[in-house]
């Protein structure tokens, strides 16, 4: 089993000294279901991309702003929000990890 604190903290160093100010870690992947530790910078972005069927984001360290036509949400540690059934983004406000649940068809 991973150590998530861990992982958040491997993660967000990896993503300080990253040119893009990000690093991924794909936790869990038994399908349908996957997990995926990221760790962005203050001012980094996921680009707007299409949601998949069923998805959460829990934020593990920082803060951030998940981005969507139905409104933007401001997510901090320990928030859990379901990623809408949209188009959507998302931008850290400060270094921040979450972890991202989503099933996939």
């Amino acid at each position: 089993m991973d150590d998530l604190n861990a992982l958040a903290d491997e993660h967000l160093a990896a993503a300080r000294t990253s040119p893009h100010g990000r690093s991924a870690h794909l936790l869990l992947r038994q399908e349908p279901l996957r997990q995926t530790v990221i760790a962005l910078t203050a001012g980094s972005a996921l680009d707007e991309h299409n949601a998949p069927p069923a998805a959460s984001l829990q934020v593990l360290r920082g803060a951030v702003r998940l981005t969507a036509a139905s409104g933007d949400v401001e997510l901090t540690v320990g928030g859990l929000q379901p990623i809408p059934h949209e188009r959507h983004g998302l931008l850290a406000i400060e270094d921040a990890v979450v972890l991202l649940t989503a099933v996939n068809d």
